[in-house]
């Protein structure tokens, strides 16, 4: 048997298989050009009809996505027919078997991720734009994706987190009502009056301009400390666009600045040591004979 001559039949069947099937080829190329400029289209006509209604950014994007997958596989199950006469998308899945759940486990994440960006995108609440903080990330969310989120933390860097860490996990959102209630405690010494000392921390607070006038300032006596006796201060603020922390400080220094003018101490936390009292010993004197 001539091998030299086998293998030069069989590369020339392939060649000329090759040659054949370039004109197919070349229409399965110029269909998947057609679905990229279908699919770019697309996407600008769904804009469009989504920018006329109250639609919110998230379920914008998602309905982008919807549409460009929808739009490539269309055209790329289309490209594969014309490219492979004998592929049909039915043999395709039938073929698939028990190589599709090995591509399952293989994914497992991305596919995982892929949901949970779905469900956050669907549900009511974390939209962009909101300051939400889960997991030790306190930021604003600047891009929901199928399979991560943007999310600027307040120090200004930018945190990419899979969908399934925040479907997971408790997301508090800091901006999903208007006013948010803050807190802080305040020690004043044992000698003052402390219904005049409540009567001066309301005061003191109530006359911030950013603290809410809708909602009632709350002054309690909680605490008899080992120095001082603490009142808890609690007190409403607009979350939006303004950062709770810049309302916090004017708080102190306010509470601060109205204790000092009414003469009302915050003590320092003392120790007082108390020692046993020792019995007294007494000693008789000391009689030294002379020498000699």
């Amino acid at each position: 048997m001539n091998y030299l001559q086998t293998l030069h039949d069989q590369i020339e069947r392939m060649i000329r298989s090759f040659i054949q099937m370039l004109p197919t080829l070349g229409i399965s190329l110029l269909i998947l050009m057609a679905t990229w400029v279908v699919a770019k289209f697309a996407i600008r006509i769904a804009d469009r009809i989504t920018g006329r209604t109250h639609i919110r950014e998230d379920l914008k994007q998602l309905l982008d996505t919807i549409v460009r997958l929808a739009i490539w596989l269309i055209g790329i199950v289309i490209a594969l027919t014309v490219a492979i006469p004998s592929f049909t998308p039915a043999g395709a899945f039938a073929g698939l078997g028990v190589g599709a759940l090995a591509i399952g486990f293989a994914f497992q994440d991305i596919f995982e991720n892929f949901l949970a960006g779905v469900l956050i995108m669907l549900r009511e609440k974390m939209r962009i734009g909101d300051l939400i903080e889960c997991k030790e990330i306190t930021g604003k969310v600047e891009r929901i994706t199928l399979r991560e989120t943007h999310i600027r933390q307040l120090s200004n860097e930018l945190t990419i987190v899979p969908n399934s860490v925040l479907f997971k996990n408790p997301v508090k959102i800091l901006t999903d009502q208007v006013v948010r209630r803050d807190e802080i405690m305040v020690g004043v010494s044992y000698d003052c009056d402390l219904e005049d000392a409540q009567r001066v921390l309301r005061e003191a607070v109530e006359a911030l301009p950013n603290v809410s006038k809708d909602r009632p300032v709350i002054i309690l006596a909680r605490t008899l400390g080992e120095s001082s006796v603490d009142f808890l201060v609690q007190w409403w603020a607009t979350t939006i666009p303004r950062d709770m922390r810049l309302t916090r400080s004017e708080v102190v220094i306010a509470v601060k600045n109205a204790l000092d003018a009414a003469g009302i101490e915050i003590p320092y936390p003392t120790v007082t040591n108390r020692l046993p009292d020792l019995p007294e010993v007494e000693t008789e004197p000391r009689i030294t004979e002379p020498v000699g």
